[in-house]
C-alpha cells in the first residue's frame, strides 16, 4: 500500500511539473508573444484525461473490493440492518450519478479539446433538459429524505418499557458504566458527590442507588431492548458502537440516550467472522484530549440466560465501598445493608 501511494505521489509530482512547463506557453499566448495554440499539447492533455479516468477507476474498484471487509463491519443490531439498507440505497443512487457525471466530464474534455479551425455551436439553453435535471434529482432526494426521516423517527422513538437501562459516562480518558440492581432503577447522581471512588457521583440518599453496580465491562443481552443513558463528566465525548451502528454524543450537562436491540452475541460474531478472539468494543469518536486513544471499553453480548447469571454475580458499588455508608441517611441504612448485600457479606463473615 505504501508503494502504491508513493507511486501515485511521484506521478502527481511529474504531472504538476509538466503543467507548470505548459503554463509558460499559455502565458506567452496571453502576452501576445505566441499567437498559435499548440494543438499537439491539447491532444496530449485530452488523452491524459481519459487515461486518468480509466486508471483511477480501476484503482478505486480494486481498493474497494480488496478492503471492503475492513471498513464495512458486520451488523449486530436490529436497527443496523435498516440503516445499512438506507446507506446502500443512497450510495447506489448517488454512486450512479457520480460515475456517469465523471465519465461525461472527462470524456467531454477529450472529445471537445482544442482543434485548429474548429468552431463552437451557440446553444444558449434547453428548457426541457433543465426541467429534467432539476426535477429528477429533486424527486429522488425528496424520497431519500422522507425515507431517512422515517428510519430516524423509528430509531429515536421512546424505548420499550421492558428495555434494559444502562448508564454510560465518558470522562478523560475512560468509559464507565452503571447498572441498576434488582429494583431495575438507576439511582440519582449529583456532580458535587464525585470523587476518586464515586466517579458517577451517586447520590446515596436515593434508595435506588443502593443496589447499583459498576462493572469494568459493558454487558448486553441478546435480543432484548437496551436503553443507554449517556452523559459526560468533563469534555465532549461520543459513544461509538460500530457493529451496532450506534453513535451518540456524550455532552457535559446535557444527558442523551439511545436504545437498540443487539441481534448477535459475542459467540455468534466469533463464528460469523471466524475469529475466536473477536470482541465488540465501545470507542470514542470525539477528540477529547491527549489520551483520546485510550477511550475504549470491552463490550460483551450475552445470551439472555447468561446475561442474567452475570448480573447476579455482580457486587453492588456500595458493598465494594462500605465506607460510603456514612452518606446513607439513617432511615435508609437498614435498607442499604440489605439491598447492597453488605448485611449478607457480614453474616457470612461472622459465621466463619
Amino acid at each position: 500500500m505504501q508503494t502504491l501511494l508513493l507511486g501515485i505521489s511521484v506521478v502527481l509530482v511529474l504531472v504538476i511539473l509538466f503543467m507548470i512547463f505548459k503554463l509558460t506557453t499559455l502565458i506567452g499566448v496571453a502576452k501576445g508573444s505566441k499567437t498559435d495554440v499548440d494543438a499537439g499539447s491539447n491532444k496530449v492533455n485530452a488523452s491524459l484525461m481519459l487515461i486518468f479516468l480509466i486508471v483511477s477507476g480501476i484503482i478505486t474498484l480494486w481498493f474497494s473490493y480488496s478492503w471492503f471487509g475492513d471498513y464495512h463491519l458486520p451488523v449486530a443490531s436490529d436497527h443496523g440492518v435498516i440503516t445499512d439498507k438506507l446507506f446502500w440505497i443512497t450510495m447506489g443512487i448517488t454512486g450512479v450519478a457520480f460515475v456517469l457525471t465523471q465519465i461525461l466530464l472527462f470524456y467531454f474534455a477529450f472529445r471537445y479539446s482544442y482543434k485548429k479551425n474548429s468552431t463552437a455551436t451557440y446553444y444558449p439553453d434547453n428548457h426541457k433538459l433543465e426541467l429534467v435535471w432539476t426535477l429528477v434529482p429533486a424527486v429522488v432526494l425528496t424520497v431519500l429524505i422522507l425515507y431517512g426521516l422515517k428510519v430516524w423517527n423509528n430509531i429515536t422513538s421512546p424505548a420499550p418499557q421492558e428495555a434494559e437501562v444502562i448508564e454510560v459516562m465518558g470522562a478523560q480518558f475512560a468509559w464507565r458504566v452503571r447498572y441498576p440492581g434488582e429494583d431495575n432503577k438507576l439511582g440519582r447522581y449529583d456532580y458535587r458527590k464525585i470523587d476518586a471512588s464515586n466517579a458517577f457521583g451517586m447520590d446515596l440518599s436515593d434508595k435506588n442507588s443502593l443496589d447499583d453496580f459498576v462493572p469494568r465491562e459493558l454487558h448486553l443481552p441478546k435480543g432484548k431492548p437496551v436503553l443507554l443513558k449517556i452523559r459526560a463528566r468533563d469534555v465532549l465525548h461520543s459513544v461509538f458502537l460500530p457493529h451496532f451502528r450506534l453513535k451518540m454524543d456524550a455532552v457535559p450537562g446535557m444527558p442523551t440516550q439511545f436504545w437498540f436491540v443487539p441481534s448477535k452475541s459475542t459467540e455468534d460474531m466469533r463464528k460469523e467472522t471466524g475469529n475466536p478472539d473477536f470482541n465488540y468494543e465501545l470507542a470514542c469518536t470525539e477528540i477529547c484530549g491527549k489520551g483520546h486513544f485510550s477511550m475504549r471499553m470491552l463490550v460483551v453480548v450475552d445470551e439472555p440466560a447468561d446475561y442474567e447469571a452475570w448480573k447476579k454475580e455482580q457486587k453492588t458499588w456500595l458493598s465494594l465501598n462500605p465506607e460510603y455508608m456514612s452518606q446513607v441517611p439513617e432511615e435508609l441504612k437498614e435498607v442499604a445493608m440489605i439491598s447492597s448485600g453488605i448485611e449478607t457479606s457480614e453474616s457470612k463473615d461472622s459465621s466463619l
